[in-house]
């Protein structure tokens, strides 16, 4: 198994990450032999969007994104001769907030490298939105609010393929993150039925689509998960579908750089498309 990078990173300038520097990521990465990475920072939120943490810290700053493309422009040439540095975001897709998402793509799609789309947030039944992924307390609320474990995964996986979907312009991402974050808390809220066919059907669209998938390991050290996301299974139906495999540790501090990537399964694994042109 050759894996060349890790492409799903966080950064000083994520809330609800550490303090380690975009430096201390990269010389992380150099000391693990790696050849390149990509910083995927979240993205701004829309404006007209009010964050559901109850932290209000799921993104970056509309404010910090010149100095993060800036400081990050700055290591790439630093360190030019010994790893290839992209730049990018993670994208929330919002239901309902298409236009907006569009409108954030075309302001700061030329000045990126690469991005990840991914459903971190849910409306539920009622019209409320809801941070999928907080905490155990947070996801047994959002369990109340849409009735039962199930209705919540059912809600992010009609999510997932909309984001597929969506028309989000030119600079809309390539690659589709952690498609199974759902089920970080599915050791203490199981589900009463599989939801295989969800899944390989969302594998089937990203196939359609010639979109990349993000191959994250973070799930492996959730308590409440220990998986990576999707499981090997699918990882597997989705090599045997075509589609390129980026691995990603989704790590919001330097020292967890490639976390995991020992436990992923033999197969060959892609470089993103950035990286190819």
């Amino acid at each position: 198994m050759n894996i060349r990078g890790d492409f799903h990173l966080h950064t000083q300038f994520c809330p609800h990450g550490s303090n380690d520097k975009m430096e201390d990521y990269i010389k992380q990465a150099i000391e693990s032999g790696l050849t390149h990475l990509t910083f995927t920072e979240h993205a701004p939120l829309p404006a007209a969007f009010a964050d559901p943490a109850p932290m209000k810290d799921s993104s970056m700053p509309a404010n910090s994104v010149e100095d993060y493309l800036r400081e990050a422009r700055e290591l790439k040439h630093k360190y030019r001769e010994k790893l290839i540095i992209q730049v990018g975001f993670e994208v929330d897709f919002i239901v309902g907030f298409e236009k907006e998402t569009r409108m954030l793509l075309e302001k700061w799609g030329p000045y990126i490298d690469d991005a990840i789309l991914s459903v971190h947030m849910l409306r539920s039944p009622e019209g409320k939105f809801v941070c999928l992924d907080y905490s155990v307390e947070e996801f047994a609320a959002i369990v109340s609010f849409f009735g039962s474990t199930d209705a919540v995964y059912e809600a992010y996986y009609h999510a997932l393929v909309l984001a597929i979907t969506s028309d989000l312009g030119r600079y809309k991402p390539k690659r589709l993150g952690h498609i199974t974050l759902v089920e970080k808390f599915k050791q203490t809220f199981p589900t009463s039925r599989e939801y295989d066919r969800e899944i390989k059907d969302i594998l089937e669209k990203v196939a359609e689509n010639g979109i990349e998938l993000d191959i994250n390991t973070a799930g492996l050290y959730k308590k409440h998960c220990r998986s990576i996301y999707p499981t090997d299974k699918f990882i597997r139906h989705a090599y045997e579908l075509g589609i390129p495999l980026v691995p990603g540790s989704d790590s919001h501090q330097a020292d967890h750089i490639a976390r995991g990537f020992q436990r992923l399964p033999d197969l060959s694994y892609s470089l993103p498309q950035g990286f190819c042109k």
